[in-house]
């Protein structure tokens, strides 16, 4: 069966990103838009606005414009947002680069992108002189000053912005890379409808028209915190505090000196809220709202969240190639929420849920893969109509290659990932399901479990937890199987210091297989 999103539809307007973003900075004027965490260095909107026009002119008078690509390889700064825009409005196409890549990863960015542009931050002027060289980048750029770039505010031109026109269905706006289901990184080619679509069905859900202010510490580069960080913000009015990398007390300091009324996190910030003691150190009293997004958050971690601070938490879901929002859970409605949930479908926004072995079409709290569609799903993979084609079908339903499920209320429910699924004699168990449980141990301050051969059973559960207190493998196995079904008990454990994962907070569990394996008799 199809599964309707139970909101209504929102009108989307076939126009340009940036016009639309920006609509409201005239009226906000010398309100705050981004704010340098750390320093304190603000644009309001007025010099928002004025900065993006003035960008997009000097890169306009430069010969960018339709069909270019630009790089930006920075962590969060407010200049970001800017740049963004400033290419928007040229009519280029932005690919946001990892800050966390190596000169190789780069390079493969910048090449398979076409970049010819590239913008970066004086300590990653090695990287990206050695990347751009290797390349063929034409020009490179950087917030503030260093040795063989030129300023990013060199570019700033006086007059108007370039009038280009903008084809918002077909021209693609950003350019981030993921994996999809499966592979190497992939250019996603989002377009200018594609965003003003998910920025307006997220905002039926998150957002209200309520004015807050934000801690972008979810990096711009991911299109989590550029869409929703970044451009939902900035559509509604917020003010956006940006961080240029994750620390805990920092991250907490934000919140007491800005007054932070509302957080878009990832679940590893959401754990470390709930248990790490140097947050009762901190004045978070102003926090309101919680969203947690990337990965899914286990329920009764969002209850310990919630409890501690006093505050709404809960989640929502989405993927890179659907711009990325999905569903959501609605905070200013608590009475909506279900815990553990990843929300109900956003408008204008259908699910279908398909038995992965044999394509059979599944019916309510039914698990299988999930399908997408709606406007907010990408155009396609770049220079890739294979992986295009093997994403999104014929009648543009986008295989999102996670197993979840929806519930008679219309919630779903994102069980794991397919790829990741252990399978304990046949039987589906979800490392996901598993990580929850563990680290509700109060011996566990993190957790990723992973699927082992076994002769007998095929696969079994691996966990790799790191530790917060006493606790042995065999004493935290027999806990978990006091709460789990006898398939589903973890069967080895492993004590680490760290747990792998990505910038956008999901863990990395191939690089933990790829351990494992690598431990195995050729």
């Amino acid at each position: 069966m199809v599964f309707h999103s139970p909101l209504p539809d929102v009108t989307i307007p076939e126009v340009a990103l940036t016009p639309f973003v920006l609509q409201r900075a005239s009226a906000l004027g010398d309100r705050p838009a981004l704010i340098d965490g750390p320093s304190g260095r603000t644009i309001t909107y007025r010099q928002l606005q004025q900065g993006i026009h003035a960008i997009a002119a000097g890169l306009a008078k430069r010969g960018f414009g339709k069909g270019d690509v630009f790089a930006i390889y920075s962590p969060n700064l407010p200049e970001y947002a800017v740049a963004f825009h400033a290419v928007s409005l040229a009519g280029g196409t932005t690919t946001t680069v990892n800050p966390l890549y190596t000169v190789d990863e780069l390079v493969r960015q910048l090449k398979d992108s076409g970049a010819s542009y590239l913008l970066t931050i004086p300590q990653f002027m090695d990287k990206a002189r050695q990347a751009a060289q290797e390349s063929g980048i034409t020009r490179l750029f950087v917030f503030g000053e260093a040795e063989g770039a030129e300023p990013f505010a060199s570019l700033m031109q006086p007059g108007p912005p370039p009038a280009v026109s903008i084809d918002p269905r077909n021209d693609v706006v950003v350019l981030p890379y993921s994996s999809g289901t499966t592979g190497l990184p992939k250019g996603v080619m989002l377009t200018h409808f594609n965003l003003v679509a998910n920025v307006l069905q997220s905002h039926a859900v998150w957002t209200g028209d309520q004015a807050e202010t934000v801690v972008a510490v979810l990096p711009f580069y991911h299109s989590y915190g550029l869409t929703v960080l970044m451009n939902l913000s900035l559509y509604v009015g917020h003010t956006v505090i940006t961080l240029p990398r994750f620390d805990l007390e920092q991250f907490l300091d934000m919140h007491q000196r800005y007054g932070v009324t509302f957080d878009y996190l990832v679940p590893p910030i959401v754990l470390a809220l709930a248990k790490h003691p140097v947050v009762d150190r901190y004045d978070l009293s102003k926090l309101q709202r919680i969203i947690s997004g990337a990965a899914p958050l286990d329920a009764s971690l969002e209850k310990a969240c919630s409890d501690r601070l006093g505050c709404v938490v809960t989640q929502g879901y989405g993927l890179t190639e659907t711009s990325p929002v999905v569903s959501a859970n609605n905070p200013y409605e608590p009475r909506s929420i279900r815990p553990g949930s990843a929300g109900r479908l956003i408008p204008n926004s259908e699910a279908r849920v398909v038995d992965p072995v044999d394509g059979r079409e599944l019916g309510r709290t039914e698990q299988g893969e999930v399908w997408y569609r709606g406007p907010q799903i990408m155009k396609g993979y770049l220079n890739n109509p294979q992986a295009t084609a093997h994403t999104i079908d014929a009648e543009g339903w986008l295989h999102s290659g996670d197993i979840g499920f929806i519930d008679e209320d219309e919630h779903l429910y994102i069980v794991d990932r397919l790829k990741e699924l252990i399978k304990y004699k046949g039987m589906q168990v979800a490392p996901a399901e598993l990580e929850g449980i563990l680290v509700s141990h109060p011996a566990i301050a993190d957790a990723a479990v992973i699927p082992v051969p076994d002769a007998e059973a095929g696969e079994i559960p691996k966990a790799f937890v790191v530790l917060k207190g006493q606790v042995t493998p065999d004493e935290l196995m027999a806990w978990v199987a006091e709460r789990v079904a006898p398939h589903k008990k973890i069967r080895r454990v492993e004590v680490v210091d760290q747990i792998p994962k990505a910038t956008s907070g999901k863990i990395l569990r191939r690089v933990l297989v790829e351990r494992e394996r690598a431990k195995l008799p050729a």
